[in-house]
């Protein structure tokens, strides 16, 4: 196998997404150098793509964030004769025990927990609840300790966690619906227009306050171009995925979405 060259790559993707291809493509060089397996840290499904596309048919590439409809995941890159066990992933599932009956936990206020322990956001997975209101979430392992020493508190709330086996995990619903949407063109700001029904001027200013991300980046700019499998995320409205795009006889432009309302807590 030869070396990547990053460069070759830029094309594919957007331009604020070359820091991610320079690093992933230093990984794949890395691996190429050393012979050795590689685990990466938990990965959004764009990062998980644009690894894939990196890596091509050229090597093995597991993936796994827990349980079976993970969305974040860690990658494991290793040669073709590697077989699959999930305890090569280095996962550990913790589940937060606090007073149910007094208090409420959101998944704002644990992600916002998690993410003021100075630490990065690849370094836990998904935050998982289930009807009755029991909260888990995925960590690497090698920082379980850390975790369990910083954390004793969410909101107002005392907590405790307890790592527990992830045959353990909770039961989730795809709550998603499918549903489709027509706008004039492609661009970010008539795309969003079109799937909440907001005008144009309304679209402008939240992209301005810094409530629109695509795939996982926070966007400023309404002149971007969206693309099949992009995810966008609308602060107050929900996440859309991308999951088809046709062409009307007038040329407008059909999308058809998956969608993941706010939960309004």
């Amino acid at each position: 196998m030869e070396k990547r060259q990053a460069s070759s790559f830029y094309q594919h993707f957007d331009e604020s997404e070359r820091p991610t291809v320079d690093y992933f493509v230093g990984l794949f060089n890395r691996f190429l150098f050393k012979s050795e397996p590689i685990l990466t840290d938990f990965l959004n499904p764009r990062q998980q793509y644009i690894f894939k596309e990196i890596v091509g048919g050229y090597a093995q590439l597991y993936s796994f964030g827990g349980f079976a409809n993970a969305e974040k995941k860690r990658m494991f890159l290793c040669d073709w004769d590697q077989g699959y066990d999930p305890d090569m992933f280095k996962i550990t599932l913790f589940e937060i025990d606090y007073p149910q009956k007094w208090s409420d936990l959101t998944h704002s206020q644990i992600l916002g927990v998690l993410t003021h322990l100075g630490i990065e956001l690849d370094t836990f997975g998904d935050i998982i609840n289930d009807e009755n209101e029991n909260w888990q979430f995925f960590v690497k392992s090698e920082l379980k300790d850390y975790f369990v020493e910083q954390i004793d508190r969410i909101g107002r709330t005392k907590v405790k966690l307890h790592e527990v086996p992830l045959s353990s995990v909770l039961v989730q619903e795809d709550d998603s619906i499918e549903t489709s949407a027509v706008a004039i063109s492609l661009r970010l700001d008539a795309v969003i227009s079109a799937i909440t029904n907001l005008s144009r001027s309304q679209v402008k200013k939240i992209i301005e306050d810094g409530e629109v991300k695509l795939n996982w980046h926070l966007v400023t700019q309404s002149n971007i171009i969206v693309s099949v499998q992009d995810m966008l995320s609308i602060r107050h409205y929900g996440r859309y995925e991308i999951i088809n795009l046709t062409t009307t006889k007038k040329g407008k432009k059909r999308l058809e979405i998956k969608v993941w309302q706010a939960k309004k807590r």
